[in-house]
């Protein structure tokens, strides 16, 4: 069953009547399917209603849904011959950052992102998605491997940002997401990157300094994250919703600013309502923006990414 949130009650609300129904439907000497399609009609409108109209806050909750696709949904979903590579060769497997090659509708690709587990057991296994320095030095190695054989890098972001402890800090946690960075400012390969959930910090764009930015309709993308923010100049968590509209971190706000190149729609009520459409749509926008890049040479494909990123702030 979906897992509602806050904004969603009257949706709630009429989908448990739609259930009670259904049961009460079993019953032969019953007809109430008009009714059943009256609440269905009913719920679908509302919650169309609901997420045309979404605030950046709503956006943040609707990003970090726990049944919203995750990086290994998605390449089930869109890979095919996924051979995944371990290890930074100098530390550790960090699990909160996967990849490996892949073949991408007939296109060999690296594919690298973030993956958050979608249950306790996985979440831990995974940090929540949270990398240490050792996955971001196993990014830069598969990135490099990937320009030494000429395959385009496309990359999963979600992630609420690096991990913060002590033992990440101890290990260069600041100068592995800065090298990460440079390293996908330094492909001279095609590269696009996802945002598929969060999009938090300097642990986002490390794997998102692409080419080609795409974002999901309902993600989001920000330095920080909103509880931080209010933290920070409201000393409470309560300001989140206000910190999350200032920062303009929807996608919708994101392409106006021309941080993000692209948005991918998601299903209406969100891309876990619907996880096998949303993941095909974002196949389609990869696929689109990979054709775009193929056959462009090693120095257009740096100069290009160079002005993208330094016109960002231009007047």
């Amino acid at each position: 069953m979906t897992a509602f949130l806050d904004f969603e009650k009257q949706v709630a609300a009429l989908d448990r009547q739609i259930a009670e129904l259904r049961e009460m439907g079993e019953d032969p000497t019953l007809n109430i399917e008009n009714d059943i399609a009256r609440l269905e009609d009913k719920s679908s409108k509302l919650l169309r209603e609901i997420y045309s109209k979404l605030t950046p806050w709503q956006k943040t909750q609707v990003a970090r849904h726990p049944d919203r696709p995750h990086f290994k949904h998605y390449v089930a979903g869109l890979f095919d011959d996924w051979m995944p590579l371990a290890g930074d060769r100098n530390f550790a497997d960090d699990q909160a950052i996967l990849g490996g090659f892949a073949r991408f509708r007939g296109r060999r690709v690296m594919v690298i992102g973030h993956e958050k587990g979608d249950d306790i057991p996985s979440r831990m296994k995974h940090n929540f998605g949270m990398a240490k320095p050792e996955g971001y030095r196993k990014a830069i190695r598969l990135m490099q491997l990937a320009d030494r054989f000429g395959l385009p890098v496309v990359t999963l972001v979600d992630t609420s940002g690096a991990f913060p402890g002590i033992q990440a800090e101890e290990r260069g946690q600041a100068e592995a997401i800065a090298r990460s960075t440079e390293q996908c400012l330094a492909l001279g390969v095609p590269m696009v990157a996802a945002v598929v959930g969060e999009g938090g910090s300097g642990g986002a764009i490390a794997l998102a300094a692409a080419n080609r930015v795409l974002m999901f309709e309902h993600a989001v993308y920000s330095v920080i994250s909103p509880e931080g923010c209010a933290s920070i100049l409201w000393r409470t968590s309560d300001k989140a919703p206000e910190a999350a509209t200032a920062m303009k971190m929807a996608a919708q706000d994101l392409l106006a600013l021309k941080v993000i190149d692209r948005i991918v729609p998601e299903p209406v009520g969100g891309a876990h309502r619907a996880p096998d459409i949303a993941i095909q749509s974002l196949g389609d926008a990869l696929a689109a923006e990979l054709d775009s890049l193929s056959g462009l040479p090693r120095d257009a494909l740096l100069a290009a990414r160079e002005e993208k990123f330094l016109a960002m702030g231009r007047a």
